[in-house]
């Protein structure tokens, strides 16, 4: 059945993710905060800054508004970056003062800087319970630019209320992007979060000219501090070999669309942090994310050995070339702890 549904946030994931909803007959809308990308969106039926020669579903409707965005709507998906979370969910909380209760997901992969909290935790502090019926989560391996030409996608939501997870897998649901559900909330954010961190030592290690088994060896021992941190929070373990754990991070971890590896790739040609983000030009959402899981295995007492290293590299100079041999070198131990 058809939905109307708001998304909150333009760039190249939210406006992918648009599109699948609205390709599959669901009133959408899209917001954004930038009028001059509303009118793109609403006139050309493109997004060329964040999707370059995409073609969006007519039916795709864009506002600036939020409050008129979100009016009447089932469902509200946010996909903006970590450090917006908390001001555009004021701005939602707001919007939906006198409106029903939502089915609020989001899919955004991060933790908040300093507080280092999950991004559903943002958003049940800052948009009142009376303003929404169930949260979920959208994760999974999924590259924008994939999903808009429409690659075959699996992905996952997870929520505590089953019946809201279903909902919003039958609002996503087609013959190019499957979603499933699961309850963990905590094991779906982090494992999303978390993969980026590994992601920027995969696209350093490609630079640098190591080849497969470095990079087979990096994604799986990072597999494994992702799944201790996670683990040390009250996740479920088999979360982090379904499609939001190692589905995430090797898609992250092996792809030139993912902004993390391009990241490490840069970094690896000896640039400095401050010349990638310059580059860049968008959110590089494990560079922050870094350095809060390096802090919270610290505070849970979780060994992540690689997860130091890139911190090192990113936050203290370190030559990233000495950070692996720091690695290698380390005491010899056990595989399972």
């Amino acid at each position: 059945m058809m939905k109307k549904i708001a998304v909150l946030g333009a760039g190249s994931w939210g406006t992918a993710l648009a599109n699948v909803l609205a390709e599959n007959g669901n009133d959408v809308r899209l917001w954004s905060h930038k009028m001059e990308q509303v009118n793109e969106i609403n006139e050309k039926h493109t997004n060329e800054h964040y999707l370059k020669a995409a073609h969006l579903a007519t039916n795709l409707v864009a506002y600036a508004d939020m409050a008129t965005a979100v009016h009447e709507v089932e469902i509200v998906l946010s996909v903006v970056p970590t450090k917006a979370v908390r001001d555009v969910a004021k701005q939602l909380n707001d919007a939906l003062a006198n409106e029903n209760k939502v089915i609020l997901v989001h899919a955004t992969k991060g933790l908040e800087p300093k507080t280092y909290k999950r991004v559903s935790e943002m958003l049940a502090e800052e948009v009142a319970q009376i303003n929404y019926s169930a949260l979920a989560v959208l994760s999974g391996p999924s590259h924008a630019e994939d999903v808009i030409k429409h690659d075959l996608t699996l992905v996952t939501i997870a929520s505590k209320d089953v019946t809201a997870a279903k909902i919003v897998q039958q609002a996503f649901s087609n013959k190019n992007f499957r979603v499933y559900t699961n309850d963990d909330i905590i094991g779906t954010e982090m494992g999303g979060a978390l993969k980026n961190i590994i992601a920027i030592g995969a696209g350093a290690l490609v630079s640098l000219g190591y080849g497969d088994n470095a990079k087979a060896a990096l994604m799986t021992r990072g597999l494994a501090e992702i799944s201790r941190l996670g683990l040390a929070f009250g996740a479920n373990p088999l979360t982090f070999i379904g499609l939001s754990g190692v589905g995430d991070l090797i898609v992250t971890g092996t792809s030139k669309n993912s902004r993390n590896w391009r990241a490490g790739y840069q970094l690896g040609q000896g640039k400095t942090l401050a010349e990638v983000e310059k580059d860049m030009g968008m959110v590089i959402e494990g560079v922050s994310t870094t350095k809060a899981a390096k802090e919270l295995a610290q505070e849970r007492h979780v060994d992540m050995p690689i997860t130091n290293a890139i911190y090192q590299v990113l936050y203290e100079h370190k030559d990233i070339k000495n950070a692996i041999e720091n690695l290698m070198e380390r005491e010899s131990t056990s595989e399972i702890d």
